[in-house]
């Protein structure tokens, strides 16, 4: 619109000159029409370089401009009037005013001068027809109308535009801090089970033995401090374990080396004893040397697979201690292809795995509902089989990438 401006501008200009040249006020019209440019540019180039930066330049309707930018406007008005007057020729350079206006300023205002300029426009019209004639009239009229419509509605499209995009700003933002919160509510959830199947089942442990060293003391001064050793052991890992937390919650028998075998047989030594009895067997299936300590072809499990597998192996252990009355328990871990399974089997009491799942409380009951979580996670499995007074056995089942052969060479 700048542009149709001083195109508009130039040729009516050069109409003029053509046409009355020796005109006496000819050099009033030039030098009028040189300010007019002058202005119009100036008030272009402040309102762009005041408006921020990215955004338009245009003000919400409603609402009214600067002082500055009022009397610039007034002052491009009032020249191009005067300009009019003594060159009726330059009376559509009215065109690019109308849109000056309706962008500066408050709807009403903005459709009164704009009335005004169309005003001015059949005035000038009419003093250069030799006749009178009624297109001279709706031609100006039907223009100014015109260009208002089209202003007024890609108005409207913008509000709409600029409201649309402030609802997709305002969605991202809630989905942000929903995806943050769900974030902490799964960090925390997390950090709960670690903690319960660690340093809450440690501190159980260290409380049942030194209860039993308690209850041994005075009868059987030997075997109440082997309770006391084997608590002083336990405390050991659980700081450990408490030190790890710190670092990076990894189980502190993984981050030792070996692998989750290494892990398992170290949980197993350490839960032996007082009573029970703990062994371990890995059933690595295959025949070469891919697997983290057995030997096998299948690939290494991944540091998640094998962190929530000890977790579990933890947590089963830890109620067979506190609630099965076993006195042997078998760790087994099979290496499949495409999955590993750990089965847990003690030879306690047994219960009834349908109303420990459905308990709402209990010790047992949240390590177990921690056990499927962890599971969960890993897309994999977990399954309790026990009946009354014939032992427990738990399986937890987790899928792996299956290996792929390389072709020989």
């Amino acid at each position: 619109m700048h542009g149709v401006f001083f195109v508009l501008l130039a040729t009516s200009l050069t109409r003029y000159v053509q046409r009355h040249a020796d005109d006496p006020r000819a050099p009033w019209v030039i030098a009028l029409a040189v300010v007019l440019a002058v202005l119009y540019a100036l008030d272009t180039a402040l309102t762009t370089a005041g408006a921020p930066r990215g955004a338009s330049p245009s003000r919400g309707p409603g609402s009214w401009p600067p002082a500055p930018r009022l009397v610039r406007l007034g002052a491009v008005v009032a020249t191009w009037a005067v300009l009019v007057v003594g060159a009726p020729s330059l009376a559509w350079v009215a065109v690019p005013l109308f849109y000056a206006a309706l962008r500066a300023l408050p709807p009403v205002a903005a459709y009164l001068l704009v009335a005004f300029l169309t005003l001015l426009v059949v005035s000038a019209q009419l003093a250069l027809a030799p006749r009178f004639s009624l297109d001279l009239v709706v031609g100006p009229v039907a223009v100014a109308t015109l260009a208002t419509a089209v202003f007024v509605h890609m108005r409207r499209q913008a509000a709409r535009q600029r409201a649309l995009i402030d609802d997709l700003i305002g969605t991202r933002r809630e989905l942000a801090a929903t995806e943050r919160r769900e974030g902490v509510l799964a960090e925390r959830q997390r950090l709960s089970m670690e903690i319960h199947d660690t340093l809450a089942q440690g501190l159980s442990s260290q409380q049942m033995l030194l209860q039993a060293a308690l209850r041994t003391w005075d009868t059987d001064l030997t075997k109440a401090r082997e309770h006391v050793r084997t608590a002083t052991t336990v405390t050991e890992h659980n700081l450990a374990e408490a030190r790890r937390f710190v670092h990076d919650l990894a189980p502190a028998d993984l981050a030792r080396g070996g692998g989750l075998e290494a892990a398992l047989r170290a949980l197993a030594a350490r839960e032996s004893g007082a009573g029970l009895s703990v062994r371990v067997h890995i059933d690595d299936d295959g025949d070469g040397d891919g697997g983290d300590g057995g030997g096998g072809r299948t690939v290494p499990l991944p540091d998640r697979a094998q962190s929530a597998l000890l977790r579990i192996a933890q947590g089963a252990l830890a109620n067979v201690r506190e609630h099965s009355g076993a006195t042997a328990t078998a760790l087994t871990l099979t290496r499949l292809d495409d999955q590993v399974v750990l089965d847990v089997a003690d030879n306690g009491r047994g219960f009834d795995p349908a109303a420990v799942t459905d308990a709402p409380s209990g010790e047992r009951g949240h390590g177990i509902r921690a056990m499927r979580a962890r599971v969960r996670q890993l897309g994999g499995t977990l399954t309790i089989e026990s009946t009354p007074g014939e032992g427990a056995v738990l399986t937890a089942t987790v899928p792996v990438a299956p290996h792929t052969e390389e072709t020989p060479r």
